[in-house]
């Protein structure tokens, strides 16, 4: 028989606001922390419990048992004034978690509104001033060690720079404005890490950072996403922020292991791990490679470029499902292992095809194309 309080608890889950979790956003929440007031899921109930009862107090809506004076106070509350009080000052820079985003992320947005109460006193947010530094762990370029490296963001400079040496010059400066960051826990081995991606003398690198602490991580990534949005404000001064915000930092559409061939049918099958970064298809020989072996650019459908999907045999065992990437210079014959996973990766290229291009896109694109045309160059005169 369900008790009169549960009843209640019950009622105002119906509420506005109240049937999805305060913190990700995930729906039908059965947990709730009765000293803030709010409704949450069962991860984030997690993160709570974790902060200590002094900070939060979690149960379960039906598995435990409440007392009048906290169903009340769940009444007095509920998700959407919380939310009004504890993000109330949230910076528009600052990444606000969904339910499938990495676990370092949803902890520390819990931890900043209610732990450090960082969008209440908004001179707690370090990573807004434009300037940071400190110590990372870096992988090597050419092995897998990591080291730890001083890192420097300047917004002024526009750049990031790490060194080997903390008093000597720096060993890579890499520019904000075209820099693009990402969590990447589940490839690099560690819940605390990111992946950084940027332009180095017309290709593509990839920098793979941690750090034990994930405040520390999560404050780089903020900075980071900060520094790149003042620098948006500033090349482009009309532009509503809000317009702004979306070209900030985002994770990888997609990764994972595809076949690739030539455009021969005597070509073979390569296993080669891809990732879409906005508009760049890459592949690499390994997940943690430093730099690509090649780079496809999306572009518009209206500049000619598609996806054709081939359901016939490709002499492949392992590639049993084909698809294509026509671009204007060339095709490009890919495949997946499952018939699901071909279907996630037409989904998110049909999205990046039929998505307007930006200026930054109109850039990236003729960075590649000049290498590509560089790269012919080479070849033919070199004969191979």
């Amino acid at each position: 028989m369900v008790d009169h309080n549960e009843k209640l608890l019950q009622e105002l889950l119906k509420k506005s606001g109240n049937n999805v979790c305060a913190d990700c956003g995930s729906e039908d929440p059965d947990w709730a922390s009765y000293n803030l007031g709010i409704f949450i899921c069962m991860r984030c109930a997690s993160i709570h419990r974790s902060m200590g009862a002094h900070i939060s107090k979690v149960k379960h809506l039906e598995l435990d048992r409440w007392e009048d004076s906290q169903v009340q106070r769940m009444k007095e509350v509920g998700n959407t004034a919380a939310k009004n009080k504890y993000e109330e000052r949230v910076p528009p820079c600052y990444r606000r978690p969904t339910k499938n985003d990495p676990q370092v992320l949803i902890e520390q947005w819990i931890r900043a509104k209610y732990e450090r109460e960082e969008f209440c006193h908004p001179e707690r947010q370090n990573y807004l001033s434009g300037y940071m530094e400190g110590f990372l762990m870096k992988r090597g370029k050419e092995d897998s060690r990591y080291q730890r490296r001083k890192f420097v963001l300047n917004e002024n400079e526009d750049t990031l720079k790490y060194h080997v040496k903390e008093n000597k010059e720096p060993k890579g400066v890499l520019r904000l404005s075209e820099l693009n960051v990402a969590f990447a826990p589940a490839k690099i081995g560690h819940m605390n890490s990111m992946q950084l991606t940027f332009m180095k003398d017309g290709s593509t690198r990839h920098i793979y950072v941690y750090h034990e602490d994930p405040e520390v991580i999560n404050y780089w990534y903020m900075a980071i996403r900060c520094a790149k949005l003042h620098l948006l404000q500033v090349a482009f001064p009309s532009t509503p922020q809000s317009d702004l915000v979306l070209r900030l930092p985002k994770d990888f559409a997609r990764e994972g292991w595809l076949w690739k061939t030539g455009p021969r049918s005597s070509d073979a099958h390569r296993r080669r791990w891809f990732t879409l970064d906005n508009r760049k298809l890459m592949y690499h020989d390994e997940p943690l490679d430093a730099y690509p072996k090649g780079e496809i650019f999306i572009g518009h459908e209206s500049n000619g470029y598609c996806i054709k999907v081939s359901n016939t045999g490709n002499g492949c065992k392992e590639a049993r499902f084909p698809f294509h990437v026509v671009t204007p210079e060339r095709t490009y014959s890919l495949a997946a292992t499952t018939h699901e996973d071909r279907a996630c990766w037409l989904a998110v290229i049909q999205q990046t095809i039929k998505r307007p291009l930006t200026p930054q896109d109109s850039s990236i694109e003729a960075t590649l194309v000049r290498k590509r045309t560089s790269s012919n160059s080479i070849s033919i005169f070199s004969g191979r």
